[in-house]
């Protein structure tokens, strides 16, 4: 067991109000899940600053805080000036650096991320290797799945996670590594041997402000990674067709393997053909060339399975090992997932809610022989307001029906969200606004007739509507299914 003198051992600058040196028998920044013997770090976030609850800790049973002021407690303070970056340290400590038992596979960039880590990982497992999971839709330790808060949780949440995986015998972890969990510092702590790159675009920029900032909190999981050359296999793998990648390849020390479809790379796709049952192209590398036939659907699914077969290839799994896996990979949830019962048009659902990745996935479908194209997308509340007008004209640019409809308008009054929306479609002819998402999917399922084409778009594998402070369930593909069958649809016939 630690004491609390072994775990600031490290920490540069530190005050602490007490000589006592307790046993330290486990770490919490939640004060309502303090254990007798715990230590307590005071953790300023965007609600609430957990300053304020260190005495309820205290009472709870911590034996310590970490704090960056003097709170008069009657246990030992340990004050630093950053508690979030002393909580890194400490949890990496307490239980051992457990990023060093495991390969630790990080994918960063604006879209892609969830189905990069879960190509990975279907590749990972099929050639013996035992995984983890952190992202979006969920953590898996093996096959036992949990949920997650956060794309990339806290430091100390993150540790915690990593010690289960190390203790489960976990082979490689593959994460995905938001922006802000880059800029916050969640990820200090994790021992990255190999960090990947989809694409940049627009996004998140109420929090970075620029595009630049942006860019720059990316930089951190490469500017992290191949600094020492101690024969662990490192690698960054980069989106050769992306501008961001040259400045990502000068900032980090690693080796660097490319992929992508216009520009010269070290994995190249040609010659892509689309289909409305998959992909198919040619992987030219430098361990040889394959043809692939991908069940996902799109140029932006061949760049995901670029991306993942660089990684894999990075992890040293050959290539043809790479491409069958990725053969058999049906799809994601959420990610251009299909919703059949039996209906003569086509339902998609899929996550795309930035600009970007609406535009690719308009893009694909385009490229597919179709009637009409019915487009349902909405902008999240309490989030950037600049890509509302350009969501918008992306949706009326590409389909013959716009439908804009709620999704997420936490705190914001969805009213005002669909006028920004609205905005940059002024004067357009092809837009209808229906403020209640279920009834939008509802009127694209009812003017749908043979061979036209429904995407409904921004909330994928969500099964939730935050809606104010309340969490609601809704899950698109459910919705669709039911008005589906309202028209009398049913798998295998009317």
């Amino acid at each position: 067991m630690k004491n609390l003198r072994n775990l600031t051992t490290y920490l540069p600058v530190k005050e602490i109000t007490t000589p006592d040196n307790p046993a330290i028998s486990s770490l919490h920044m939640d004060s309502r899940e303090v254990k007798t013997g715990g230590l307590f770090f005071c953790i300023k976030g965007y609600t609430v600053d957990g300053h304020d609850y260190a005495e309820q800790a205290v009472s709870n049973g911590a034996c310590a805080v970490v704090s960056e002021t003097d709170l008069g407690l009657n246990v030992p303070q340990v004050i630093v000036k950053d508690t979030k970056r002393a909580m890194a340290l400490m949890a990496s400590l307490f239980y051992n650096h457990p990023t060093r038992n495991f390969r630790l596979i990080g994918v960063t960039g604006t879209n892609g991320k969830t189905t990069v880590t879960h190509l990975i990982e279907e590749i990972l497992k099929q050639n013996g290797k035992r995984t983890g999971l952190i992202g979006t839709m969920y953590t898996k330790i093996g096959e036992q799945v949990s949920d997650t808060k956060n794309t990339t949780p806290e430091s100390l949440l993150l540790q915690q996670l990593f010690n289960k995986m190390a203790a489960a015998e976990v082979n490689t972890c593959i994460m995905e590594v938001s922006s802000h969990a880059l800029d916050l510092g969640r990820v200090r702590g994790a021992a990255f041997n190999t960090a990947v790159f989809t694409n940049l675009s627009p996004e998140h920029l109420d929090y970075h402000g620029t595009m630049e900032a942006y860019k720059y909190a990316k930089s951190l999981l490469f500017s992290q990674l191949g600094n020492t050359y101690d024969g662990e296999r490192q690698m960054a793998v980069l989106n050769g067709d992306d501008p961001a990648s040259a400045d990502f390849e000068r900032m980090t020390a690693a080796p660097v393997l490319t992929y992508g479809i216009e520009n010269a790379c070290d994995l190249q796709a040609q010659n892509i053909k689309t289909a409305p049952a998959g992909t198919a192209f040619e992987m030219v590398t430098p361990w040889g060339n394959k043809t692939v036939q991908l069940a996902l659907v799109g140029r932006f699914s061949v760049y995901n399975a670029l991306a993942a077969a660089a990684a894999c290839s990075a992890e040293g799994i050959p290539l043809e090992d790479v491409v069958s896996a990725l053969e058999k990979v049906q799809g994601v949830p959420g990610r251009f997932e299909p919703v059949d019962n039996g209906q003569p048009f086509a339902v998609i659902v899929d996550y795309a809610h930035t600009p970007d990745s609406l535009e690719n996935v308009l893009q694909t479908l385009k490229e597919l022989p179709a009637g009409n194209r019915y487009v349902v997308v909405g902008c999240g509340g309490d989030r950037d307001q600049a890509k509302r007008p350009e969501m918008a004209r992306i949706a009326a640019a590409y389909g013959d029906y716009a439908i804009f409809t709620s999704d997420n308008p936490r705190t914001e009054d969805p009213q005002i969200i669909l006028q920004h929306m609205a905005a940059g479609v002024e004067g357009q002819s092809n837009v209808k606004i229906i403020l209640d998402r279920q009834q939008a999917i509802e009127w694209a399922v009812q003017n749908a007739r043979t061979d036209d084409v429904i995407l409904i778009a921004g909330k994928g594998h969500e099964t939730y509507q935050v809606v104010g402070n309340q969490v609601l369930d809704f899950d698109d593909r459910l919705e669709a299914s039911k008005a589906i069958q309202k028209q009398g649809y049913r798998k295998g016939g009317c």
